[in-house]
C-alpha cells in the first residue's frame, strides 16, 4: 500500500469539485476553507469550485480539472469541496497513469467514494474518508472535525465512540446534538466486545453499490492483495431503507467482497426511508451470520464522524457500547 507524504505547514492544499460546486453555500465554505487556512496550509481551488450547479460543470471539465490540479507540484493533498451526485461520470476522464506515477492524498465523502475506490482499491494508494473541504463551518469546530485537520496534517489521533450525535438530517448550521450514540455489536458468538485488526476500507454505501462491476474498481484484486491482514469494512449508507441495503450487502457477499472481512461497521443511516434499526438489524443478521458488524457507528452523514483511511490498518475495539480506532500505515 502507498501512502502519501502528509503535507506540512506552507504546503498547498488543492480543492477541487468533481461532483457538485459550493455556489449555493459561499459563506460557510469560506469559513471551512479559513479552518484549514488556520493549519498552516495555502489553498488553491479549481475553476468550478465556486459554481451553483450539480454537477459543478461538465464530467470532462471535472476530470480535467482534476488531472491539472494533481499534475500540480505545488499541490500537495487534494480536497472534494462537497458531495452530490454526479462524481461516477467524471472517472472516465480521470488520469489514472497519472496518479499512480505521483501519489498524493485524496479525501472527500459521500459521492468522492467513486475516486477513493478507484485510486486504493486499483492503484493501491491510500485515501481519507470522512470530510469534504466545506465540512469544517461549523461555528465552533467539534472533536471530530479537529481529529479530521490532524489526520490531514498525519497525525493519526486514537478516535473513539461519541455520546451523542446530530440527529436534524439537514445540512445546516443548526447544529443540536441531541441523540444518544448508540453502537451495536452483533457477533456470531453473542460476544459483548470485538478487537480486531484489519485493512480498511468502505465508504458510501450507495456509491460502492453502483461502482462495483464497472472499469474504475478493483475489490477483488484488492481483497486478494491483503488476505493475509484481514479487511475492516466500513459503510456510510445515506438513503438506502432496510430492505435496500439488505440488497446491497447480499450482492457483496454473492460476489465474495467480504472473504478475510474480519469486521463490518455500519454507520447511522441519514434518511431511512421509515425503516427501524431493528428492521436493517435484522436483516444483516440474515446476511452475514457468521462476521462481526457493527451498527449505528460515528460513520458517514450524521455527525460526528470519524475519518478513516482507506488502505491503513485498523484497530477496532469495541466493548459494550464504547469503541475506539487506531490506524496504522504499513
Amino acid at each position: 500500500m502507498n501512502f502519501p507524504s502528509f503535507p506540512i505547514s506552507g504546503d498547498t492544499i488543492g480543492i477541487c469539485a468533481p461532483s457538485a460546486g459550493v455556489g449555493h453555500k459561499i459563506e460557510s465554505f469560506d469559513l471551512s476553507v479559513s479552518r484549514i487556512k488556520e493549519c498552516g496550509f495555502n489553498i488553491k481551488e479549481t475553476q468550478s469550485v465556486r459554481n451553483d450547479a450539480s454537477p459543478s460543470a461538465s464530467s470532462s471539465i471535472r476530470g480535467s480539472e482534476f488531472n491539472s490540479i494533481w499534475a500540480d507540484k505545488n499541490v500537495s493533498v487534494i480536497l472534494s469541496a462537497t458531495g452530490g451526485d454526479f462524481n461516477f461520470d467524471m472517472l472516465p476522464y480521470i488520469n489514472i497513469e497519472a496518479i499512480s506515477s505521483r501519489p498524493k492524498w485524496f479525501a472527500g465523502y459521500s459521492d468522492p467514494t467513486f475516486i477513493e475506490m478507484l485510486i486504493t482499491t486499483k492503484l493501491d494508494i491510500a485515501t481519507i474518508y470522512g470530510f469534504n473541504a466545506g465540512g469544517f463551518d461549523w461555528p465552533s469546530l467539534h472533536e471530530f472535525q479537529k481529529n479530521s485537520l490532524d489526520i490531514l496534517k498525519g497525525n493519526l489521533v486514537t478516535q473513539h465512540s461519541y455520546d451523542y450525535y446530530d440527529s436534524s438530517k439537514e445540512f445546516s448550521e443548526n447544529i443540536l446534538m441531541d441523540t444518544p450514540v448508540k453502537w451495536e455489536l452483533f457477533t456470531p458468538d453473542n460476544n459483548n466486545s470485538l478487537h480486531v485488526t484489519g485493512r480498511l476500507i468502505g465508504g458510501c454505501t450507495e456509491v460502492i453499490d453502483s461502482i462495483i462491476g464497472t472499469p474504475y474498481e478493483d475489490f477483488k484484486g484488492f481483497i486478494n492483495r491483503y488476505q493475509n491482514d484481514g479487511l475492516i469494512w466500513f459503510f456510510d449508507t445515506f438513503d438506502s431503507n432496510a430492505i435496500s441495503l439488505y440488497l446491497k450487502i447480499f450482492k457483496m457477499r454473492s460476489i465474495g467482497l467480504f472473504e478475510h472481512a474480519k469486521a463490518i461497521v455500519f454507520g447511522r443511516v441519514m434518511f431511512t426511508s421509515g425503516s427501524t434499526d431493528e428492521e436493517y438489524i435484522e436483516l444483516l443478521q440474515r446476511v452475514l451470520p457468521d462476521i462481526p458488524f457493527i451498527w449505528g457507528a460515528d460513520i458517514g452523514h450524521t455527525k460526528p464522524s470519524l475519518t478513516l483511511i482507506n488502505g491503513a490498518i485498523g484497530h477496532l475495539k469495541m466493548s459494550d457500547t464504547a469503541a475506539t480506532i487506531e490506524m496504522e500505515l504499513r
